[in-house]
């Protein structure tokens, strides 16, 4: 059993949850998941860890509460517990294992959208807590859905809000936003994560512009470990399965049609048991 430290709601069907696990946070890297099961009878359910603090042993997750699964786990509150905590898994950004000084005359632009913004969070902190500045686009749907605006705004990174009604930040989309840096610097590397659509965008966008571009396909997973084949994907003609072979691919070689097409699989029997559960919110 792993202990819930905090569970607070930081916009509209999105919580931010910090879980009592040690040995996860003692290994846990930026771009890694977790498994979290609320019971013995609760599905797995894969979420990308959006920070980690080794010292005090726990594991931050970012929750969007759009399942049943998903709304059964944020309804716990402090001191209550979830079944399994498993983790940490798939592979860490490719960032960790590069040589520091190289990293440091590298220009390097992330880019997410909605609760994407989680774990784009650990890869920014990653970089600012080796002193080197990026920049960061993050983009909304409106003003009231903004996540984690005190946590970024901390780091040593320049960040760009962008919503689609201008009513924070930047008006328009993150592609809009990351265009206007492509043409005012010499950028090396986009790392995108977000919904599939906007992350097709960006490989379009900077592909148009030579950039390499890394896309975290994590939306995609399932049960976490491959068998399920849920998160099968096509990467350079290539079949690949994001939760062993990734999270983190070449955007400019991922099908992102076919991969938009996978995560409506299971949205009807998704639909079906929360109206079961006597949700009228599908």
């Amino acid at each position: 059993m792993f202990k819930i430290l905090s569970n607070e709601m930081i916009a509209e069907n999105i919580y931010k949850m910090d879980i009592l696990a040690p040995r996860v946070a003692k290994s846990a890297k930026p771009g890694q998941f977790i498994i979290v099961r609320v019971d013995d009878k609760g599905e797995r359910v894969p979420l990308t860890i959006s920070d980690f603090d080794s010292e005090r042993g726990s594991v931050q997750i970012v929750v969007q509460a759009l399942g049943h699964s998903t709304k059964k786990l944020v309804s716990l509150g402090s001191g209550e517990f979830v079944k399994d905590f498993a983790g940490p898994l798939g592979n860490a950004s490719d960032f960790i294992s590069e040589d520091f000084e190289l990293l440091r005359n590298k220009k390097v632009v992330f880019v997410g959208g909605g609760v994407g913004a989680a774990p784009v969070y650990p890869q920014v902190k990653f970089f600012s807590d080796l002193g080197i500045c990026t920049d960061v686009v993050l983009g909304f749907k409106n003003e009231n859905f903004v996540i984690l605006k005190n946590e970024f705004e901390s780091l040593n990174a320049n960040v760009h809000f962008c919503t689609d009604d201008g009513s924070f930040g930047f008006k328009g989309l993150v592609t809009d936003k990351l265009e206007e840096l492509i043409k005012s610097k010499n950028i090396d590397i986009v790392v995108t994560i977000g919904p599939m659509i906007m992350m097709k965008f960006v490989a379009e966008l900077t592909k148009k512009y030579d950039i390499k571009t890394i896309a975290s396909l994590n939306t995609l997973m399932v049960d976490g470990t491959g068998m399920c084949g849920g998160c099968r994907v096509s990467v350079n003609d290539e079949i690949k399965f994001t939760c062993v072979d990734g999270p983190e691919f070449d955007a400019h070689l991922v099908d992102f049609d076919e991969a938009m097409s996978r995560q409506s699989t299971y949205k009807e029997e998704e639909n079906h048991k929360c109206r079961l559960d006597g949700d009228l919110n599908v």
